[in-house]
This record gives C-alpha cells, structure tokens and sequence, in this order.
C-alpha cells in the first residue's frame, strides 16, 4: 500500500515537480454524552480539541466558544464517531466545516459529519476536482473511498468565518494543492474581559473606599504617585495568534509537492509572501504532527532559511 507521505524532505526538495460568511446554527444529534471540561482550553478563553485521526493521523481541529458553545471543525479526515463524541462531551454546537485542502485523509468524514450536524462544507474552489476525484486517491492509497459530500460555500482568500466572539480569516496557499488553505485568528478574535469582583472595601473609619486608593495609601502614604488601575471593560487577557495551516507548513518542515497538482514554486510563495508575515508569536497547528509558531519556524525551519 503505497504511504501518503506528507512532508517534503529538504535533500529532495530540488527534484520534486512542480466578506463575511453567515451560517446557520444545528444541533448536534441528541444522543450525545453531557460536557466536562475541555481537554484543551486555553487561557485565552476558546475551546481547542485537537485528535489525530485516520490512517494518516491527520489533526482534526475542534474551535469552540464557551460562551456560546459554538464551534467550528476543521479538517475532520475519519473518526467521525470520536469527533462527534467529544462535540457532545463538550456541548458544542458546529456552525461550519472547514477543509483545508482535499487530500483523502483530510475530507473522508466530512460527509459523515455534515449527515449528522448539518453544518455546512466549506472548501476551495481550486481543490474541488480533487475533491471529485476521491476514487482516485483511494487507489492510490489502497483503501477504500469515502462517501462524498455537497460542498455548501466556496473559500477564497480574504474571507472571514464567524462563530461565538471569534473569527478566522481565510488565507489561500497554494502549493501543497492548488486550493489549501490557512486559517489565521489574530490575538484579537475573541477578546476575553476579566471581571473585577472586588472593586472597594470599607476603611478603618468606616467609609468605603476604592483598592486602589488603599493600595496607594499604604504604599505610598504622602500620595505623591498617581497610578490609574484600569476600568473593567479595558483588562482584556492576552493571547496569542493561532493559525491552522493544513499540509502547508510543518514544525520543521513543509507539505509535499509531488502529488495532483502540488507546486514547489507556489508553496514556498506562500510560505514566504503570507504565511512568514505574520507575527512570530503566532502559534501554529499543522494538519500532522506537533505544535509550532512562526518564529520558530523562521529561525529553524531549512526550507525557510535565506538561500
């Protein structure tokens, strides 16, 4: 059985050939299992489940809202059971499906999910013939295809997927398949307030009084430095830029180029005329393998480093 490979190697690299969207809410189905607490939610306040799934253990990305338990899945490649079973766990209601690209380990359980959330697909223009050529990739592999799916909305760059208080922007990046794309939320999509519970206190004289005044008068007495302690609608907790790049960028490493329609010459454009211009801070969740940000990958990442 032949391996989808899914990195390029760097010692072959030279050989290889060349706004706003609306969606509808639906429940999911009512036989899933009551919630529990995320099993990684992040300080910065979204829900963020991330299983391998597949042969190929693609990273099937789970983003949700707390607040409004809205999510989003993206690239849910098999497994669909798993995902469904923590979607319940988790009380999330899907509000889109997102493919990243084509490729069989990526879209063979969106039609499953689709049946059974009524979300709807979102992919590509450019990758939909690869999409209606799943026989083909099945071959390829020696499994068996996956049932297909209506694709409910083409991505182009620049679009923007809403669900709950958050936001992903659409970045077309070509290369790996002519329509992979990217998904970026900045630091700012989703901004959490932190509530201040205690605001005053009573004095020793029996007059209420603010923190902040009682701060300064026990460290500073004679009152000489002001220091303004911020209203509650302005402690925003920070948090750093997340992007979901499918098969385009790896930690230490890049998508293959060698399959239907991959090109060299489009995904290091991509690479480094979009992707390296984001933040350094910006965390990075490829479609296999671990966690990685964008100045790592700028400082270690051979295929990225000056010629």
């Amino acid at each position: 059985m032949h391996s989808l490979a899914l990195s390029l190697s760097k010692t072959n690299a030279g050989h290889v050939a060349g706004g706003a969207n609306l969606f509808i809410a639906n429940d999911i189905l009512p036989f899933m299992n009551e919630g529990r607490t995320a099993l990684n939610a992040s300080i910065d306040g979204l829900i963020h489940i991330t299983i391998p799934v597949g042969m190929l253990q693609c990273n099937c990305s789970i983003i949700g809202d707390p607040a409004t338990r809205e999510a989003l899945v993206i690239d849910p490649g098999d497994e669909v059971n798993r995902i469904l079973d923590l979607l319940g766990r988790h009380k999330l209601i899907v509000k889109v499906i997102v493919s990243t690209h084509a490729h069989i380990d990526h879209v063979g359980g969106l039609s499953k999910l689709h049946q059974y959330t009524g979300a709807p697909v979102l992919m590509h223009r450019d990758d939909l013939p690869l999409y209606q050529a799943m026989d083909m990739q099945a071959a390829f592999l020696g499994v068996h295809p996956p049932d297909l799916t209506e694709v409910d909305q083409l991505l182009k760059e620049g679009d923007v997927l809403r669900w709950g208080s958050f936001e992903a922007q659409v970045i077309h990046t070509p290369g790996h398949t002519p329509g992979s794309v990217s998904l970026y939320l900045p630091h700012d999509a989703g901004k959490i307030t932190g509530a201040r519970t205690i605001t005053s206190v009573i004095d020793e004289v029996g007059e209420k009084i603010s923190i902040a005044d009682l701060l300064k008068k026990t460290v500073d007495p004679e009152n000489t430095r002001e220091e303004r302690i911020p209203d509650e609608s302005e402690v925003i907790l920070p948090s750093a830029p997340q992007l979901f790049s499918g098969d385009t960028l790896f930690a230490g490493s890049i998508g293959r180029t060698d399959l239907w329609g991959g090109s060299l010459e489009q995904i290091m454009d991509s690479l480094r005329s979009k992707l390296m211009h984001l933040p350094d801070a910006t965390v990075v969740h490829p479609g296999h393998g671990p966690v990685t940000t964008i100045g790592q990958e700028r400082q270690l990442n051979p295929f990225l480093q000056p010629e």
